[in-house]
């Protein structure tokens, strides 16, 4: 059975989504077969790999309020054995439509559940929000992914996240575990980068990713070509760390089993 990880941090601008869309895509380079699902309702994830509205039938919005099966929202083998449930713009509702439902926050573990033996990793994209989609994909996800920015604002909200996490752990889905930290943004050049790596490691007691994201000019332009940096740019420095990223995840998971 495949395992998921949600890709999560309320803080916007943090590579979270950049994260998503390529860490799936060097999980699929790699051999894996990795489902994405895109629970942001800007739907960032799914153009970045070059879905348009145009090429979906359901969403994860249908997905969630039970009006499409997981198999009918799946878009099929988008970059090698990828696979991706993209988001809509309808998802922004959700949150008032559910009002009132029972165990509202097991729809999408409950929606998921006929297929997570088909994949490897399953890695979910959050809305930069602590609301009904991020509670569903913590409750549904094994464990938890956080993108900090190299940043002089890095650990703003952080502690907000990690409470939500606790909570989510304690009440909800006592499984989740904190899968780890992955630095984006990183420049090596700059003192800066540095104090906020040293920071991170002194005040959070977690697992840091040793590959760090770095800012790269290639891995900015991919998106807007509907491309994974392994595809637009596969020597890129960005692809590289993605790739180092994605052995780093497999290794750990295979350690935890």
């Amino acid at each position: 059975m495949g395992k998921t990880i949600v890709i999560a941090n309320q803080k916007g601008g943090v590579g979270k989504t950049t994260t998503a869309v390529n860490l799936s895509a060097a999980l699929a380079a790699a051999g894996k077969r990795p489902l994405l699902i895109d629970m942001d309702p800007q739907a960032n994830a799914s153009s970045g790999f070059g879905i348009s509205r145009d090429d979906i039938n359901n969403s994860s919005y249908e997905l969630l309020l039970g009006e499409a099966d997981a198999d009918d929202c799946i878009l099929k083998n988008v970059y090698k054995k990828l696979c991706v449930i993209p988001s809509d713009m309808n998802l922004a509702a959700a949150e008032i439509e559910l009002t009132g439902i029972d165990r509202k926050e097991y729809l999408l573990r409950d929606a998921i559940g006929n297929v997570k033996s088909k994949y490897d990793y399953i890695l979910i994209d959050c809305p930069p929000s602590l609301n009904i989609l991020t509670i569903n994909s913590m409750c549904a996800a094994d464990s938890i992914l956080i993108p900090i920015q190299c940043e002089y604002y890095a650990l703003e909200g952080l502690s907000q996240l990690l409470h939500t996490i606790d909570l989510v752990t304690e009440r909800l889905n006592t499984q989740l575990q904190v899968e780890g930290v992955v630095f984006t943004m990183f420049d090596g050049r700059t003192n800066l980068s540095q104090q906020v790596v040293q920071n991170v490691k002194e005040n959070l007691k977690l697992h840091i990713y040793k590959s760090m994201i770095p800012r790269n000019v290639r891995l900015a332009e991919a998106p807007s070509f509907g491309m994974p940096i392994m595809e637009y740019d596969a020597r890129s420095t960005g692809a590289e760390a993605y790739m180092k990223l994605a052995k780093e995840v497999m290794k750990t998971a295979k350690n935890r089993k």
